[in-house]
């Protein structure tokens, strides 16, 4: 293991973030969530587009889901649309309407995930079989990937981020090499849980945003020049270019294929999302109960690495896995903000600490150095040291306490390393 880190952060997002904190007065989310926009009574995006999402006429928005799949739906039989699925209760719900509703020939496609969670197998193979669904996994190229994932884990501060590349990425590839004129992804992520207001009416996201939108401002180019230039463990070595190939938009910038967001024509509801796919495909939530980091138990299954994605951004952002399932059910009306702000306090920034080995061994990092990762994106206007030594979030939306579950949730060996070092 190598453990030299450097100094340098290619998220784009961190250095725009106001220096103020501010939470919605409507849900719980803060103004450090990347692109958000509060207007002047306090109110986030979201919870504004919340309020427009109920006054849409959704027969209106199925009538023009019916024309987009008239007009493109297959005489033969052959397959004329995309859906990018993981088996989640969410693509399950998109692929579903589109097939046995709207009458469409779907190939669904996974670019796979980090490590499979036996549960996120299990609905993954469940989808094909009790669905019906035609399926093409693209497994990486392993060494690549791991090497990938490290590299973005100390570069943006997420070792998410080769999945997001080839998740938005692949779709578009397959289309285009089977000649399939439409690509149908799930929710508007940055309408349903509020970020740019810019893309909230648009029927499916642009390409030329897609490095803003999507990728934290880094392309995996710029992964790969950070790992090259920044790292003692990355070299040309590691990858050609068809190695890359997955990770990228297609040549033509019209990406051969329509992008189009299945909530942009059907009212998204994530709790809906799950009754359906129990019921079509047997879709399992999370036999722990509930999530790490969160109280529900039925969204982001499939990888054992999910969990870090979500903890890193609490890092970065002082908001984390939490504080997202609980604004959009707020603005679902299926809590109140007060059982939110409740249910915030006991569960976000919790450490996951399940898969917490595995995941050191897939980056391939000490525990020293995971935490010395953290330490580099915490910011100082959202992180503060108590008097006990301890890093401490400066504000939440709870308020203070004196045992937050960011702190009582470490193993007790790890909580040497919250301090300042």
């Amino acid at each position: 293991m190598n453990n030299y880190l450097s100094p340098k952060i290619i998220d784009k997002q961190i250095e725009k973030l106001p220096k103020e904190i501010k939470f919605c007065k409507k849900c719980v989310v803060s103004n450090q969530r990347p692109r958000i926009v509060f207007d002047e009574e306090g109110i986030c995006g979201a919870c504004k587009f919340a309020h427009i999402k109920n006054e849409v006429d959704w027969e209106k928005r199925e009538h023009l889901l019916k024309e987009v799949c008239d007009q493109y739906r297959s005489k033969d039989g052959k397959f004329d649309v995309i859906v990018p699925a993981s088996g989640g209760k969410d693509s399950t719900r998109v692929a579903y309407e589109l097939k046995y509703n709207y009458g469409m020939h779907p190939l669904t496609i996974t670019w796979a995930p980090f490590e499979y969670t036996p549960v996120g197998y299990q609905n993954f193979r469940n989808f094909c079989k009790v669905g019906g669904f035609n399926n093409l996994q693209c497994w990486q190229n392993g060494k690549f990937h791991r090497k990938l994932a490290r590299v973005a884990f100390e570069a943006v501060g997420d070792a998410w981020q080769p999945f997001t590349y080839g998740q938005m990425c692949y779709a578009f590839h397959i289309a285009k090499a089977f000649n399939i004129p439409l690509v149908f992804f799930g929710e508007n992520g940055e309408a349903e849980y509020s970020g740019d207001p810019k893309v909230f009416d648009k029927r499916g996201m642009p390409i030329h945003i897609w490095t803003e939108q999507y990728f934290k401002g880094a392309t995996v180019r710029d992964l790969i020049r950070y790992g090259l230039e920044e790292t003692d463990y990355f070299t040309d070595k590691d990858f050609d270019e068809s190695d890359i190939t997955f990770y990228q938009p297609p040549t033509k910038s019209d990406l051969g294929a329509e992008f189009h967001w299945f909530s942009f024509y059907k009212k998204w509801i994530p709790q809906e999302n799950y009754y359906l796919s129990t019921e079509k495909t047997g879709f399992q939530a999370n036999p722990e109960g509930r999530s790490e980091g969160t109280y529900s138990k039925y969204a982001s299954l499939d990888d054992r690495n999910d969990g870090f994605h979500y903890y890193q951004a609490f890092m970065k952002f002082g908001i984390g896995r939490c504080t997202s399932d609980a604004a959009h059910e707020i603005r679902d009306n299926h809590i109140t903000r007060e059982e939110g702000v409740s249910l915030v306090k006991r569960y976000d920034g919790e450490f996951p600490k399940m898969w917490f080995r595995n995941f050191l061994d897939y980056v391939d990092v000490t525990e020293e150095h995971f935490w010395k990762v953290m330490d580099k994106f915490r910011t100082s206007h959202i992180w503060e040291v108590g008097k006990d030594g301890l890093w401490r979030l400066k504000q939440a939306v709870y308020g203070h306490h004196e045992n937050p579950v960011y702190l009582s949730s470490l193993p007790k060996e790890s909580l040497k390393y919250w301090r300042v070092r």
